[in-house]
């Protein structure tokens, strides 16, 4: 009667987990399948469970991503590899560099060295699948409560999101732990235990082991609401996004990535925050806080239009200039810039660590035989440089030009000046010299400088 009792739940078992991989359409049009397998207790159910359902076990590639900071770890990478192959699957070792500098979180930097392992692997088709589970999701909505998080912190992990060229999903994330260790003494399984689990040094560490068993004494099912609640919070997360998208691309000027401060002042406060942390997010940047936010507004958004504040960020620069807002690499305003000489034959150079001057055909602009039988050199402002341009009279001094065209004071100095035979024949991809300027179908080519 007992063996049939443990028979029956793990049946059910199996069917819940089958269940939970399956509502994620992990059967259909996926070209590979790879599994994040530490050789955990959670990892390796997932990893079980997914090659125990034969239309998926062929696809399968079990992922040990080897962080080189423990001595354990070349044994647990062995562990793995053994386990992959009495499942059937394919195995992989990826190792990582994820040591932290001073002042890095050694839990970000691992997370991130690890995530960016794994991303090179997902091409179109593929999926990332992590055993990320329920009391997972509980540690880290109250570590985004902890840290004053909005909405989008308070959403948890998403069970589904993007991820490489695929996607990542958690096919476990609204199952709880205790299942997850059932399934695994059902079936047997043989798991390693990470020591450092175990120390509360870590902010995760300590909620598992001190903070969260307290406070399911007191409410058994917290796991299970704190999850609806992050679920509702990212409801209400893709509404705040539908209406953040519609003022935000009403407030960008997609050519530069700056903000129309005029358009931008003519919301009030909340909105103009909002449209702030969503420019954020369109440039890559990690989400700032609501004191910068503040900042922002009130020292650089708010500042006089002849004015000049620079607001200083995590490896950025806030800056107005006329009715546009500026987010500048702070490496940009500290890069020494070289002179250069243009190889001859060569379609591009160059002219800094983020921008490339490149030589296209064209119809007008330098003649292209002049173009290769000159010295070609790559020079910037010393101050003084004029410019005679076709259609104008006079000569023009590059100040006046870049004032004219709203150049703001500190590109001027980074735009490329572009010489051919000592004699100044163009400004960046701006303006070409009337004396070296040609119409000729075929026959000319023109500049243009990409970042």
């Amino acid at each position: 009667m007992q063996g049939e009792r443990r028979k029956a739940k793990d049946s059910l078992l199996y069917e819940d987990f089958h269940e939970s991989i399956s509502r994620l359409d992990l059967e259909h049009g996926r070209q590979r399948l790879y599994v994040a397998y530490s050789g955990g207790v959670d990892s390796h159910v997932l990893l079980h469970c997914c090659a125990s359902i034969p239309r998926l076990k062929d696809k399968i590639t079990a992922v040990y991503v080897h962080h080189g900071l423990q001595a354990e770890a070349e044994s647990w990478a062995k562990h793995c590899e053994k386990t992959a192959k009495e499942l059937g699957v394919e195995f992989l070792t990826l190792r990582v560099n994820a040591k932290p500098t001073p002042g890095e979180s050694p839990e970000e930097v691992a997370r991130n060295a690890r995530y960016d392992a794994l991303k090179s692997l997902i091409n179109a088709g593929d999926a990332l699948l992590l055993a990320q589970h329920r009391e997972d999701q509980l540690e880290t909505v109250l570590l985004q409560l902890f840290r004053g998080s909005g909405l989008r912190g308070l959403s948890g992990m998403p069970e589904r999101m993007a991820f490489g060229a695929g996607v990542m999903l958690r096919p476990f994330l609204d199952t709880p732990k205790q299942a997850i260790i059932d399934y695994a003494h059902a079936h047997q399984l043989s798991w390693v235990e990470d020591p450092s689990n175990q120390s509360n040094d870590y902010d995760r560490n300590f909620l598992r082991n001190a903070v969260v068993p307290l406070l399911k004494q007191r409410w058994p099912a917290i796991d299970k609401t704190v999850a609806r609640s992050a679920k509702h919070c990212a409801d209400a997360q893709l509404l705040v996004e539908e209406v953040a998208d519609e003022l935000f691309g009403a407030v960008l000027n997609p050519e530069d990535k700056t903000l129309c401060i005029s358009r931008l002042m003519e919301h009030h406060s909340h909105p103009r925050q909002l449209i702030l942390r969503h420019w954020f997010r369109y440039l890559g940047l990690k989400m700032p806080s609501q004191a910068f936010i503040g900042r922002i507004l009130s020292q650089v958004v708010a500042a006089g239009e002849h004015r000049d504040p620079v607001l200083s960020g995590q490896g950025y620069n806030i800056r107005r200039y006329r009715n546009k807002l500026y987010c500048l690499t702070n490496q940009s305003a500290q890069e020494s810039l070289q002179d250069l000489v243009w190889p001859v034959g060569q379609m591009s150079i160059k002219v800094s660590h983020d921008r490339t001057l490149f030589c296209v055909p064209s119809s007008t602009g330098i003649l292209r035989e002049q173009w290769l039988s000159a010295k070609v050199e790559i020079r910037f402002r010393r101050g003084g440089e004029k410019i005679c341009l076709p259609g104008r009279q006079g000569h023009h001094s590059l100040k006046k030009l870049f004032q004219e065209a709203a150049v703001p004071p500190w590109e001027r100095d980074v735009t490329p000046l572009v010489y051919l035979n000592g004699k100044l024949a163009a400004v960046g991809d701006k303006w070409i010299s009337a004396a070296f300027y040609d119409e000729k179908p075929q026959a000319c080519v023109s500049l243009s400088l990409q970042s």
